[in-house]
C-alpha cells in the first residue's frame, strides 16, 4: 500500500519538469510573436528600432539579472560582516578567473545568433520562422558528435532528415515570387508627385515621414510604414542562427564538462554577459549603426513592444544556460514542439497568416521529429558504463588467532604455490614486546622472557 502511494506520488524532479516545459514553451511562443509583431507594428514616431540597439539592451538585462542572483550567491556564504565591495571583488575575481576566457566563444555566438534571429523575423512569418528554426537541432546534434563525441543512433539520423525535410516543406513558397508585402496595395504603391498626393498618403494612414526631397527617401519612409518580408533573406539569416546557437549550446556544455573548478551557473552567466556586451557595443551599435543612432538617436522608435521583446529574450537566454545537457532535452523538445502549434495559431490569428498545404505536411514533420528527436539517451550510456565497470570488490570478515598458521581464508589453487618460511625463536611471537598500543582483533603476547617485566 505504501508503496502504491509512493510510485503515485510525482517528486520534485517531475514538478519541475513540467514547470520548466510550460515555461520554455511561453517564452518561445511569445518572444516570436513579439519580435515579429515589433518588426512589422506601425513605427513609433515614423522610425522603426534598430535591431543592434535590442541585442545590446538584451545583453545588459542579461547581465544586471545574472549579476543580481550571483552576489545574492556570495552574499549567502560570507559572514554578515563583509562589506559590499569585498563582495563585489570576490565575484568579480571569480568572473574573470580560470578558464573564463574561454566562454568569449559562446558569448559571441549567441550574440551573432539574436542579431540573425531578428533579421530573420524581420523576414519572415512568425510560423514559418519557428519550424524553420528547429534546425538548431540537427546542427546540435552534428556539433555533439563532432566536439562531445556523442553516437548518434540509426533512429535519430532517420528523424533528423525528416527533420529537414518538413523545413523544406514549410520554405515552399505559396506564389511565384518570394518577396511580398503585407498589404496588397504596397507592392504596386505609386510615389507621389504633389504635394496634394501626399496629403492624401497622410490622410490614409500611413505616417510618412519625409527625410528628403529625393525619391530615395520617400520611398525608405514607404519600407518604414509597410515593411517587405524577403523569404530569401529570412531563411539565410535562419540557417544562420541556428548554426551560431546549435555551436554555441555545445560548446558552452563543452567548457562546463572539461573546467577542473566547480562554477556557479550564475557566475558563468555573468560571464557570458561580459563578454557578449563587447561585440554588441562596439561591432553593432559603433560599427554597423553608429552613424544612424548619432543621428536619431539610441532609443529611437522604442516602445513597450520592443522592451517587452527584449525583456523576455533575456529570460529565455538565461533558461537556455540551465537547459544545457541532455538530461533536458525532452523538456526542450517538448517546448519547441508546443510553441510550434500556438505560434501558427498565434500567426493566423495576429498576422493574418495562411498556411498552405505544404505548410501543413512540413509542420507535421517537423513536429513529429522534434518531439520524437533527442540526444544520445543517458539510459543507454550509463548502460554501457555499466558494463565496462569492473565487478565489486568484495571483503570476507575472517578472525585471525594469535598462533595459528592459517594465513589466509581462502585455499590456495592448484596453479598457486605456497612457500612457508621456517620459524625461529626471533621470529616467535613469544619474543616480541612492543610499547604501541594494542591492535583490534589481535591479542597482546606477553614478555616470556622474564617474569619480572625486566631483562635483568
Amino acid at each position: 500500500m505504501g508503496e502504491s502511494t509512493q510510485r503515485q506520488s510525482p517528486g520534485p524532479g517531475t514538478t519541475w519538469k513540467h514547470t520548466s516545459w510550460i515555461l520554455l514553451t511561453a517564452q518561445y511562443t511569445t518572444f516570436v510573436l513579439l519580435a515579429h509583431y515589433s518588426r512589422v507594428m506601425p513605427p513609433s514616431g515614423g522610425k522603426r528600432y534598430l535591431t543592434s540597439t535590442a541585442v545590446f539592451f538584451n545583453e545588459v538585462v542579461k547581465l544586471g539579472i545574472s549579476l543580481t542572483v550571483a552576489l545574492y550567491e556570495v552574499s549567502r556564504s560570507a559572514p554578515p560582516s563583509v562589506p559590499a565591495t569585498s563582495l563585489l571583488s570576490s565575484l568579480i575575481t571569480a568572473v574573470f578567473s580560470g578558464d573564463s576566457w574561454k566562454l568569449a566563444i559562446p558569448a559571441s555566438l549567441y550574440t551573432l545568433a539574436n542579431s540573425l534571429q531578428y533579421l530573420a523575423l524581420s523576414n519572415l512569418q512568425a510560423a514559418t520562422f519557428q519550424v524553420s528554426y528547429q534546425l538548431k537541432i540537427v546542427v546540435s546534434s552534428v556539433f555533439g558528435l563532432v566536439l562531445l563525441k556523442r553516437s548518434i543512433s540509426l533512429r535519430k539520423w532517420v528523424l533528423l532528415v525528416l527533420l529537414l525535410v518538413g523545413v523544406g516543406l514549410v520554405q515552399v513558397p505559396a506564389g511565384s515570387s518570394d518577396e511580398f508585402s503585407l498589404e496588397n496595395a504596397a507592392a504596386h504603391f505609386d510615389f507621389p508627385r504633389s504635394l496634394e498626393e501626399w496629403k492624401s498618403v497622410q490622410l490614409e494612414g500611413r505616417s510618412l515621414h519625409k527625410r528628403s526631397a529625393t525619391y530615395e527617401g520617400i520611398e525608405e519612409d514607404m519600407l518604414t510604414a509597410i515593411p517587405r518580408l524577403n523569404g530569401a533573406v529570412g531563411v539565410f539569416a535562419t540557417l544562420g542562427a541556428c548554426a551560431a546557437s546549435g555551436l554555441a549550446g555545445i560548446y558552452f556544455e563543452k567548457v562546463l564538462r572539461d573546467s577542473a573548478k566547480q562554477t556557479s551557473l550564475w557566475v558563468r552567466n555573468v560571464q557570458l554577459a561580459v563578454y557578449s556586451i563587447f561585440p554588441a557595443l562596439f561591432i553593432g551599435v559603433v560599427f554597423l549603426d553608429g552613424e544612424k543612432i548619432a543621428n536619431g538617436g539610441l532609443f529611437d522608435g522604442y516602445n513597450w513592444v520592443v522592451w517587452s521583446t527584449i525583456l523576455v529574450q533575456a529570460v529565455g537566454g538565461l533558461a537556455a544556460s540551465f537547459s544545457t545537457g541532455s538530461a533536458h532535452t525532452d523538456t526542450k523538445n517538448i517546448a519547441s514542439a508546443t510553441s510550434i502549434i500556438f505560434t501558427s495559431f498565434g500567426s493566423i490569428w495576429l498576422f493574418e497568416f495562411e498556411p498552405t498545404l505544404t505548410y501543413f505536411i512540413g509542420t507535421f514533420a517537423v513536429l513529429v521529429a522534434t518531439y520524437l528527436c533527442e540526444n544520445p539517451s543517458s539510459g543507454s550510456i550509463q548502460a554501457k558504463h555499466q558494463g565496462l565497470r569492473p565487478p565489486p570488490i568484495r571483503v570476507y570478515r575472517y578472525e585471525k588467532e594469535s598462533k595459528s598458521d592459517v594465513t589466509s581464508p581462502v585455499s590456495p589453487s592448484p596453479k598457486e604455490i605456497s612457500i612457508k618460511l621456517p620459524t625461529t625463536p626471533f621470529l616467535s611471537d613469544a619474543g616480541i614486546s612492543t610499547s604501541r598500543p594494542t591492535s583490534p582483533g589481535i591479542t597482546r603476547a606477553s614478555n616470556s622472557r622474564t617474569g619480572s617485566s625486566g631483562y635483568f
